[in-house]
């Protein structure tokens, strides 16, 4: 017997999740059943507030002892990564707790590495580098974006490298996350446009990524390509962001609307984590290197051009999204394919996502180094469902530099 490629899933996941109003209440309760003694990795803005004293005091209340380490900083640099270490290491950390955005729930994921396995931190780059368990891990997030929360993927820059590279393995999936939109109500629009677009390529590209063979788990993979299980959840969080995110970044105080996008990112975190993302993730390491442009920026301008190329090969899935961002029609496939890629656009427009690169500082004699940069990141450029080379990678960065955003078809 055979077995389909189209009835082939995968997922991978924490332990325990929990995701609701007020549901931070419980983390001290489930850090307990770790550990005595925790470092939290959070970011300088975060650590000032009062929702950050509550966690601390709750922590201390059921007998955990706390090491703090506040000077997470964005796009996570492996120099701050060597910092904490150092910090660290002598400490007898026991689990490992990232509050706070994207970086910090990375830099959790580092240290549960560092602290179990030791240094350098540069031979775990790629995929299944790690050789074996770490800390355990408590992610709580407070933005609606990275789903890191529920990824085996911790993405950091190194100076030596021009660019972001990332840590991929299953053993860096956190054992809770805790994920309560409360802790997004203070997200200013920015920020909540720039991790809601982070959050939308992920459900896009995990949802067109490459579809492999349902052989791709044992080949040593952790982005075995689109399959059945990641589809249903970026299904669900495209349906989730078509509404809520412009709502969240026009109202933010609309309770529900924060609900909605953090419920998205949750679900783009397990598409992700098994389907993998594709070229606007493996542009948007140089770009941002070169722009110093927040990350869910970067691939938020990227996205559409990205689709664009990918077109002709994800007709089908490019029209589904039409449907589920409720464009109404019934032409032809290609025709609800444009649909649906300018249904993501206009989602993207709406939340204040520059049109081109070059709105974001790029040059045009940089053009051809981010293209060629882009081809490093393999793992992301084998992800892609249409074949990428140097010419294609161009191509994209050409079209996202001037605006172009003709038919592909």
């Amino acid at each position: 017997m055979t077995t389909s490629t189209a009835s082939f899933g995968v997922q991978r996941a924490p332990r325990t999740v929990v995701f609701g109003a007020g549901q931070r209440a419980l983390l001290g309760k489930h850090a307990a059943e770790y550990g005595r003694k925790a470092l939290i990795c959070t970011d300088q803005r975060l650590a000032a507030s009062a929702e950050f004293d509550e966690l601390h005091s709750d922590l201390k209340d059921h007998g955990l002892e706390v090491m703090v380490w506040s000077d997470t900083e964005a796009e996570l640099p492996a120099a701050g990564i060597e910092a904490c270490y150092t910090a660290a290491k002598d400490e007898g950390i026991e689990l490992v707790i990232g509050i706070g955005g994207g970086s910090c729930l990375d830099m959790s994921k580092a240290l549960a590495l560092l602290l179990t396995h030791g240094g350098p931190l540069e031979r775990y780059y790629g995929e299944n580098a790690i050789p074996g368990p770490v800390l355990p891990i408590i992610a709580v997030p407070t933005t609606g974006g990275t789903g890191s929360e529920v990824t085996p993927v911790c993405v950091l820059s190194d100076s030596h490298r021009e660019l972001k590279t990332g840590i991929s393995s299953a053993h860096l999936i956190p054992m809770v996350a805790i994920c309560d939109p409360e802790l997004t109500y203070t997200c200013p629009p920015g920020l909540t446009a720039s991790a809601g677009a982070d959050a939308v390529s992920h459900l896009v590209e995990s949802f067109t990524a490459i579809q492999r063979p349902s052989s791709a788990p044992g080949e040593n993979r952790v982005f075995v390509g689109k399959n059945v299980i990641s589809d249903s959840y970026a299904r669900w969080g495209l349906a989730l962001l078509a509404d809520a995110l412009p709502t969240a970044f026009e109202h933010p105080d609309d309770a529900q609307a924060r609900a909605d996008v953090m419920l998205a990112a949750n679900a783009g975190g397990y598409a992700l984590g098994v389907a993998g993302t594709a070229a606007a993730h493996a542009l948007q390491y140089p770009l941002g290197a070169l722009t110093h442009t927040a990350h869910g920026v970067g691939v938020g301008v990227l996205l559409p051009y990205v689709m664009r190329y990918n077109a002709p090969a994800r007709v089908k899935e490019f029209a589904e999204i039409a449907t589920i961002f409720g464009v109404p029609g019934n032409e032809t496939s290609a025709v609800r394919a444009l649909a649906g890629i300018e249904a993501v656009e206009s989602l993207l427009e709406r939340i204040g996502i520059p049109r081109t690169v070059k709105e974001l500082g790029l040059t045009e004699d940089q053009l051809s180094y981010v293209a060629t940069m882009g081809m490093k990141s393999a793992r992301l450029v084998d992800n892609n469902p249409r074949p990428l080379d140097t010419d294609a990678l161009s191509e994209i960065t050409r079209a996202a530099y001037d605006g172009d955003r003709s038919n592909p078809f």
